[in-house]
């Protein structure tokens, strides 16, 4: 098992209930997978490690090759999986319910952590209220939101119905910022808790800048960059986007544009805005010298729980452009570390990023201010609240687990 860290509860400054938990996460998607939802429960389950819990990881196997991972902490269950629609290099896992029956009723968790809603977390789910495990929800990805963006707005209002079913059978569902509690609340969803979102500052830090990465996208020292990271998919809200640049394009003609992420709207950006650079998916150090690389976010969408783009570009330097919501309007104080435009105000989006054209001086202003801000957003802090609520949950639950937890291939 890992050590606890220096400053995690130990037997010189606990209570003496205080014990290592053994926590079950079960996850769709999971790294390499690029996305937020993965990068974001990556790292809380690396530092719940650090604190001295045991991990057991229960995600789809990623392709043919794939095989369960046994670290110190840390234990794999691999179930099978189906490509998602749109999205075919991510896999939702198959429900797995008599598989996890099973392996939980031999080797008791003390909590289920259900961080999607998948079929893989709907199974998960039933297996332990069927075993009367204590079970906690995050609240990550507005599915109900995504579906007018793909043609299929009937389906808005059953996707909602069954995130409402699902979450509301848990002990508590964590959401990043109050304001997604208040919404989310107001739609009938019940035992909500606030756990913020944190951010790697090593990796994302202005140091990373490269100057051979910006000549390479035609950018000279006095040049900006505006950056799109992330997606390149409908409901990122690119309209917003393009035409956010054409309004910085006229005050700056010499702007540069770089998209950092794919999507299946790709291949019409690319059509669309032939001069900008499009860098594809960017992972590890690379993906850090890109966005430390850039000077300005745009970031128009509206569809976040959260926005990990957000923070990790404010960790980076750079000035934000995005509308008041999610990280956004929790993080950006507009006109001190950043800019904010009010939801559904695409003219005052527009205005926000084309105040930053012309000279780089402001935007990078701006960016060191966000830099300050990041750097209060340590995952260590993070992680001790969601221990916080595995606690709340055991203390409620009717029988707290018992005996060892380990993993076997499925």
């Amino acid at each position: 098992m890992t050590p606890p860290r220096d400053d995690a509860p130990s037997a010189h400054t606990a209570p003496p209930e205080w014990r290592p938990l053994r926590v079950a996460v079960v996850s769709e998607t999971w790294p390499p997978e690029v996305n937020g939802v993965a990068a974001t429960a990556s790292r809380v389950v690396a530092e719940l490690r650090v604190l001295g819990h045991e991990l057991q990881l229960l995600r789809p196997r990623q392709h043919p090759g794939d095989t369960a991972a046994h670290e110190p902490g840390q234990a794999e269950v691999l179930v099978p999986g189906l490509p998602i629609p749109r999205y075919p290099q991510l896999r939702m896992g198959l429900p797995s319910r008599r598989l996890l029956r099973r392996l939980w009723g031999l080797q008791r968790p003390d909590v289920v952590h259900l961080v999607t809603e998948g079929p893989l977390g709907w199974g998960a789910l039933q297996a332990a209220r069927a075993l009367r495990l204590p079970v906690v929800s995050d609240f990550r990805t507005n599915f109900h939101a995504y579906s007018r963006h793909y043609g299929l707005a009937w389906l808005q209002r059953p996707i909602a119905g069954y995130l409402r079913h699902f979450h509301n059978r848990t002990a508590c569902t964590m959401v990043p910022t109050e304001a997604l509690r208040a919404e989310l609340q107001a739609q009938g969803f019940g035992n909500l808790r606030v756990v913020a979102r944190g951010v790697d500052t090593h990796r994302f830090d202005p140091a990373h800048r490269s100057d051979e990465l910006r000549r390479r996208w035609g950018a000279g020292p006095a040049d900006l960059v505006a950056l799109h990271l992330g997606r390149i998919a409908p409901e990122k809200n690119l309209e917003t986007l393009l035409a956010a640049h054409a309004a910085m394009q006229r005050r700056d003609p010499r702007l540069k544009l770089v998209f950092v992420g794919d999507g299946p709207a790709r291949g019409a950006m690319q059509q669309r805005c032939p001069q900008a650079h499009f860098a594809g998916l960017q992972r590890g150090e690379a993906l850090a010298a890109h966005v430390a690389s850039a000077d300005v976010l745009l970031f128009p969408s509206v569809t976040e729980t959260w926005g990990n783009v957000v923070p990790e570009a404010m960790a980076s330097g750079l000035a934000v452009v995005a509308f008041d919501c999610a990280a956004a309007g929790q993080l950006v104080r507009h006109g001190h570390n950043g800019l904010l435009a009010r939801v559904g105000d695409e003219a005052g989006f527009c205005a926000a990023a084309a105040r930053l054209a012309g000279a780089p001086g402001p935007a990078r202003a701006l960016g060191a201010e966000a830099r300050a801000v990041a750097l209060q957003l340590d995952w260590g802090r993070i992680a001790l609240e969601v221990e916080a609520e595995y606690r709340r949950a055991i203390a409620r639950a009717p029988r707290p687990g018992l005996g060892g937890l380990s993993a076997r291939p499925a």
